[in-house]
């Protein structure tokens, strides 16, 4: 799912594209990718896009009329700049705005169709549409740390929660954690002063440091490689490589259609963690620690 760092390298490389210009044509493809009725879609056509900003995963365009796009791009939705009049892919593609001399595509690829574009009236309506989370660049160490502390909830469960912060998701919470070298599933109400503050010191280094570098590699082209599994990552869907910290094999829980990779000896003391359907399934035969592991492969 594109996060906070790929919704703004998207966020970068439309506003010189589109800010100022108008909707020529709008072409849909699929009949759940656009979510509301009144106003049309239609009704964008000939209207000017003013602003782009985004409200946590989601892309928030401002035109003409008080109208406003209301994106949200989920796990599988993804966006393609090509030449004007561009045919809709036939099985991935959602939708086409046509501009005089370039084509937005709207994408997504699986037979889970969740993206979803909504077309509403007044930023009062977008409002509506905000979970609430906190930009994790506006906060103080004291609010966040009185977010992390509201409910009593996994880390990975809080980091990614949309009402307590914005835009971040599976992805960039497995490094973030890594970086503050903390557990998964280590409780919100169990943390001390000093490793909320560095979890604070994580999120937000991290954070940085991929905008920076998605920034940095895309330049002034279209981002068209807008993926959760990039080379230079820490754990994050490096199940089995050796942490750049430490060697260590990164292990990972996998739970419904996510998972969280992480490393067992800097993050949780060398024991291993266990998803509920497996702990259930080898019971005493599961491995507690790398060491119970490391012997169970050499059997």
């Amino acid at each position: 799912m594109p996060e906070l760092p790929d919704v703004e390298l998207y966020l970068s490389a439309l506003r010189p594209r589109v800010v100022g210009r108008a909707v020529e044509r709008v072409r849909v493809s699929s009949p759940f990718f656009v979510r509301t009725f009144d106003p049309p879609l239609a009704s964008i056509e000939g209207k000017v896009i003013h602003t782009l900003t985004r409200v946590g995963k989601r892309l928030v365009w401002a035109l003409d009329a008080d109208l406003f796009l209301v994106v949200h791009l989920m796990i599988a939705g993804r966006l393609r700049w090509k030449e004007k009049g561009a045919a809709i892919p036939a099985k991935v593609g959602l939708a086409a705005f046509d501009f005089s001399d370039a084509t937005l595509l709207f994408t997504e690829a699986g037979s889970r169709k969740q993206a979803s574009m909504h077309l509403v009236r007044g930023a009062q309506a977008v409002a509506a549409m905000d979970p609430g989370g906190a930009e994790i660049f506006a906060m103080s160490p004291a609010q966040f740390a009185a977010a992390l502390r509201s409910g009593n909830h996994t880390l990975k469960r809080s980091l990614t929660d949309p009402h307590l912060f914005s835009g971040i998701g599976n992805a960039y919470s497995d490094e973030i954690l890594h970086a503050a070298q903390l557990s998964p599933v280590k409780l919100t109400h169990a943390l001390s002063d000093d490793e909320i503050a560095r979890l604070f010191d994580a999120t937000r280094s991290v954070l940085q440091y991929w905008l920076r570098l998605l920034q940095e590699e895309t330049g002034d082209a279209f981002p068209e490689k807008v993926t959760a599994f990039r080379p230079g990552m820490a754990v994050h869907g490096r199940y089995g490589k050796p942490c750049p910290r430490c060697g260590a094999p990164i292990q990972r829980i996998v739970y419904a259609r996510n998972e969280s990779n992480y490393c067992a000896a800097c993050q949780t003391g060398g024991r291993l963690l266990a998803d509920r359907a497996l702990s259930r399934l080898l019971r005493d035969d599961w491995p507690k620690t790398l060491e119970d592991l490391e012997r169970a492969r050499r059997r």
